[in-house]
């Protein structure tokens, strides 16, 4: 009985559904990431290399010939984290033109030399690849103290086109109020949080979930705002050789 409540939880936490409202204090920020890489997977495939994969979330959204998670080899990682392949977070481990996708989810912000990574998806990727990108805009610090810089949709056009990629499409991923009950949400959690999951779950239920509530309904007659977004959702070309 626990075994299934516990997946039903953990699902709720990465792709959030209606239950998610009650139970995942970022709530707005995950369905937004899962809705949009959702619609971006159904214009990739083939061989795909998903980097900073953690427990692969996204893994069954693609259609695929083969899907590899890369992560930085660690003790916490080899433990927690569902990668096939664990390296030194600087050379990517394969050899040039070897994957028609790349996803890269959440990863970028806790890279201090942007550059160097993004020449090595390059160097990796297939004339015409593709490259699946999301990074937050606005955000708290987190993962401290491996958290080094957030990106407005100019700076990564800037880094993209001066690494070969051209952009396909940019989404700004939830560019309305939700904005707003959705940082509250990430103040009260870190505030509140206790080291017992049950208690932190009641917390969640008692005092955050009111304001996914509200924000769900505020946003249906608010304006949007593309000024003011949490994530940048990306779809890039790699135009070498093109």
């Amino acid at each position: 009985m626990l075994k299934p409540l516990k997946k039903f939880y953990n699902d709720q936490q990465l792709h959030p559904t209606f239950w998610g409202i009650f139970l995942n204090p970022f709530y707005f920020a995950r369905k937004g990431l899962w809705q949009g890489i959702k619609q971006l997977s159904q214009k990739v495939g083939g061989r795909i290399l998903d980097i900073g994969c953690g427990q692969k979330p996204y893994k069954n959204l693609f259609n695929y010939i083969e899907y590899i998670g890369l992560e930085i080899d660690s003790p916490q990682n080899r433990t927690y984290k569902k990668a096939d392949i664990f390296y030194d977070g600087k050379k990517i481990p394969f050899e040039a033109n070897s994957f028609d996708t790349v996803l890269i989810s959440q990863v970028f912000e806790h890279i201090f030399t942007p550059g160097e990574i993004l020449s090595e998806i390059s160097r990796i990727s297939r004339p015409n690849g593709l490259l699946i990108m999301t990074v937050p805009f606005i955000w708290d610090e987190h993962e401290q103290p491996f958290d080094f810089a957030r990106y407005s949709s100019f700076g990564i056009k800037y880094l993209l086109e001066q690494h070969g990629f051209q952009i396909v499409s940019l989404q700004k991923s939830i560019n309305d109020i939700r904005v707003i009950f959705q940082l509250i949400n990430a103040f009260l959690y870190k505030k509140i949080l206790t080291k017992n999951p049950y208690f932190n779950l009641l917390l969640t239920i008692i005092f955050m979930s009111p304001f996914n509530i509200l924000g769900e309904i505020l946003s249906l007659i608010t304006p949007k705002n593309n000024d003011l977004y949490l994530d940048n959702i990306v779809l890039a070309r790699n135009t070498k050789n093109a």
